[in-house]
């Protein structure tokens, strides 16, 4: 037989690693290309890999929860051949000596320079697991027997039962209190499951599972990490007396990723924010009349769809912006685009999926774009190119209850705009003989900028176009 093995191919955007989160097939598994094969997490989003090989599952090489480097091996198959194929020497970064010729690899591909290794998972007690090299691996592959990887279908050490050697052994003492054996078969628990143990740092191996057919289930974990055990007669347990234990969260995947941008930003970028109440009252009114129009029937049509119009009409007319600043070159880029990022707060954390060319777009275009960028990363399978090339931010901290904040900006970016709760309050209209209070729906819109790339007047001038256009969305056809 022939085996092959899939490499953890490059997620694209210069990421370097990934962390295994759900395998979709299991050994033993007869496969066609491009089956999904495992679900992976960067620090950017959830990715399906599919399989480039057809044939049967023959070795997982890694386990979920590991984290593996671009290149690694971490599934075998074997294709059905008789040829046996031969480990491909690793080659050296930017590709293989070829009859003196340089050979691109194919991404992904390629063994990285340098030690490349699998960081093992840990135990309860805090030991690293055993975890059998890709090596042994493949030196099993090469024996001539059905090869199985379960413990429980491996040789004996011994081909006959050994002879008794010595005297008798002496009679049965008294039986020892019943225990139950520990589990040594596969842990038992569905993917949300796992993930939410890995959050919480609980070792499944170590649970016994309380769901139907000891199937290990949230309450299970939830009640390990508060170190209390689930009641498995349908009673509510009282909680411990005194302080509640400390409890961590590894700092990996999206978490890791968005508090290093920070970090970079917030000692990069020399920060300024400004800020305005408006009266968005035209603008709720101009909500609910697109709601009504027949082509906007299929799309959610919210107040962030004309925030999101009003900030690209006020880019044009402030490019500054919607600029970078290249270090390297000691220039400042304008951006020919606008390529708007919208923040979203995920189970996963926060993202910031960017729509491409938004300026280019119709107010429906837009609208249809938003629903695309919601329901993608609500769901994790945001692609990695739409978390990169972003030029212009936008945040709706409203949603939280809140009325305003200091936003920080995503690295690479001139500008961020955060819009507060809408709310009704008490509002002076009118002028002169005509002036009094009515209740309207009013706003509060910030602006943070790089003061490197903007001065004052500009962001003041981009903020004032912002707010102008919400008071009153008719002067988006003067100012556009």
């Amino acid at each position: 037989m022939a085996i092959k093995e899939f490499r953890l191919p490059d997620p694209g955007e210069g990421l370097v690693e990934a962390d295994i989160v759900t395998w979709r097939v299991a050994v033993g598994d007869e496969i066609k290309i491009n089956d999904i094969l495992v679900e992976i997490e960067t620090s950017k989003s959830l990715v399906e890999l599919p399989s480039p090989f057809h044939g049967t599952v023959t070795g997982l090489l890694v386990s979920e929860g590991d984290t593996v480097d671009v290149g690694v091996p971490i599934i075998a198959i074997d294709d059905g051949t008789d040829a046996p194929t031969t480990p491909t020497p690793a080659a050296p970064a930017g590709g293989a000596e070829e009859n003196g010729e340089r050979v691109a690899n194919l991404v992904g591909y390629g063994a990285k320079p340098g030690d490349t290794r699998r960081r093992p998972r840990k135990n309860a007690a805090g030991e690293a697991a055993l975890v059998e090299t890709h090596e042994q691996v493949n030196s099993t592959f090469a024996t001539d027997g059905p090869v199985s990887r379960r413990a429980d279908h491996r040789e004996p050490l011994q081909s006959a039962p050994a002879q008794p050697q010595g005297g008798p052994l002496p009679g049965p003492g008294p039986a020892a209190p019943e225990t139950v054996p520990p589990s040594s078969g596969a842990v038992l628990a569905k993917p949300p499951v796992r993930k939410l143990a890995r959050d919480l740092g609980v070792d499944l191996g170590t649970l016994t599972g309380t769901g139907t057919g000891g199937v290990i289930t949230r309450t299970d974990v939830e009640s390990a990490a508060q170190g209390t055990s689930a009641p498995t007669d349908g009673s509510i347990e009282a909680a411990p007396v005194g302080a509640a234990e400390d409890r961590r969260v590894p700092i990996k995947g999206v978490r890791k990723a968005t508090a290093a941008a920070m970090v970079q930003s917030a000692f990069t970028a020399p920060h300024v924010t400004v800020w305005v109440e408006a009266d968005v009252t035209a603008t709720m009114d101009l909500v609910q009349t697109i709601r009504q129009r027949r082509d906007f029937a299929d799309v959610k049509v919210s107040p962030l769809l004309i925030v999101a119009k009003a900030v690209l009409i006020a880019l044009r007319r402030n490019p500054a912006l919607n600029s970078s600043w290249d270090e390297a070159a000691q220039e400042i880029v304008i951006k020919g685009g606008v390529n708007l990022g919208i923040a979203a707060a995920t189970p996963r954390g926060l993202i910031v999926p960017n729509i491409k060319n938004a300026d280019r777009l119709s107010l429906l275009e837009l609208a249809q774009a938003f629903g695309t960028l919601v329901s993608l990363a609500r769901s994790g399978k945001t692609p990695p190119a739409d978390l990169a090339r972003g030029s212009f931010t936008i945040t709706n901290i409203g949603v939280f209850g809140v009325d305003g904040g200091l936003p920080i900006l995503n690295p690479g970016e001139a500008g961020i705009l955060a819009i507060g709760q809408i709310a009704r309050k008490p509002w002076v209209i009118g002028t002169g003989a005509d002036e009094r209070i009515e209740p309207r729906w009013v706003t509060t819109v910030a602006v943070s900028f790089d003061h490197r790339l903007a001065d004052g007047q500009q962001g003041s001038t981009f903020l004032a176009d912002v707010a102008q256009i919400l008071s009153d969305p008719g002067l988006a056809l003067v100012l556009s």
